[in-house]
């Protein structure tokens, strides 16, 4: 089963299970509190509000003591995605460099965008091809990617970003970076081509027949291909 991580403010925990089962995936949530269950495939750490965004957003999830599991099991191999509020969760706790903040303008981005598909050979990305365009929504008020210069060298260097901002034609452009994310980091790996994350929203990206769009069920086929 894969588990969607469920904390006090989550919002996407359900869209996620029930974009998980679309693909034929077995998923369930997990409420933070009842601890990580021994048998998991995969672990989904979902968007949402946890805890309100307080401090800062996924600060005081990223210490719920169910997150020191998910880092244990994810340095075991477990695949693991966390999306919007989920990736910056990711991110306070140290599955992933870098850090999510306030968007550039301080407005909260309500809108689908265009990303550019830096590697197709990760779990995540093997639906695309290299240089591919595709399209997900967003929603988010603390989307930007931050890192200083020595940790965004190492990641490019390290070739551990998967998804770039950009216009539909594939161009990295400042009109087409949403929130000023630096490098116009969409979504970036950690240590282990496993655990990756974005902002952009795949499971409001796959079911066709209510969203639109279909891009997102590449993405969260990567648990089936991990």
């Amino acid at each position: 089963m894969i588990g969607v991580l469920q904390f006090g403010g989550s919002n996407c925990d359900r869209d996620a299970v029930a974009a998980l089962e679309h693909l034929g995936l077995d998923a369930g949530r997990i409420w933070y509190d009842d601890g990580l269950p021994a048998d998991l495939d995969g672990v989904v750490i979902p968007g949402g509000f946890s805890y309100g965004d307080y401090l800062r957003a996924g600060a005081m999830a990223a210490r719920a003591p169910v997150m020191e599991r998910v880092r244990e099991r994810a340095a075991e191999g477990l695949p693991v995605l966390g999306v919007c509020n989920g990736a910056q969760i990711a991110a306070e706790a140290g599955l992933v460099p870098g850090a999510f903040t306030t968007n550039r303008d301080a407005r909260f981005h309500c809108e689908h965008v265009h990303l550019r598909v830096e590697r197709a050979d990760t779990p995540w990305t093997r639906a695309f091809d290299a240089g591919e365009v595709i399209r997900l929504p967003i929603a988010h008020g603390e989307g930007r990617f931050e890192a200083d210069d020595d940790t965004l060298d190492r990641i490019e260097r390290e070739n551990r970003i998967l998804f770039r901002y950009c216009d539909a034609d594939g161009r990295v452009t400042e009109a087409a970076n949403p929130n000023g994310s630096k490098a116009a980091v969409a979504g970036v790996l950690g240590a282990d081509e496993r655990t990756a994350v974005l902002m952009p929203h795949p499971e409001r990206a796959t079911l066709p027949e209510l969203q639109g769009g279909t891009d997102g069920q590449g993405v969260l086929r990567g648990f089936a291909r991990s």
